[in-house]
């Protein structure tokens, strides 16, 4: 974007039916900070301090995609993710913190997991 400047932030919202909780499991995941909350949104921070987001927003009415798609189901719009270093380790903490494993993993690389509110995720080792 021409008009953007250094100081200007950037990030990706997820809908979530409790965005408070969901804001809790991805900064233990990902060791990031919350840098907001207001009734309805929470916000955490990529360190170090700077411009990208992970936005967590209200959605009454929230449905769970499934994976891997089915005809008539609710699907994911987007998903998110993370390389790890070692990736039964990445997924044991993943796992501890609420995820659940995916039943369809479609590459020895990298496993599929759902948020606690049922968003897929990645988490992907690379040589």
């Amino acid at each position: 974007m021409r008009s953007r400047s250094g100081e200007m932030w950037w990030g990706v919202a997820v809908e979530a039916p409790d965005p408070s909780a969901l804001a809790r499991f991805y900064a233990e995941l990902l060791d990031w900070p919350i840098v907001h909350e207001e009734p309805g949104t929470s916000v955490l921070g990529a360190p170090p301090a700077g411009g990208s987001f992970l936005v967590f927003q209200q959605a009454d009415g929230y449905e769970a995609p499934v994976w891997p798609p089915a005809p008539g189901a609710q699907r994911a719009m987007t998903h998110l993710d993370f390389q790890v270093g070692d990736l039964a380790s990445a997924v044991a903490d993943a796992v501890d913190l609420g995820a659940k494993v995916a039943d369809f993993q479609p590459q020895d690389h990298v496993r599929v997991l759902f948020d606690p509110a049922g968003h897929p995720f990645c988490l992907c080792q690379t040589d």
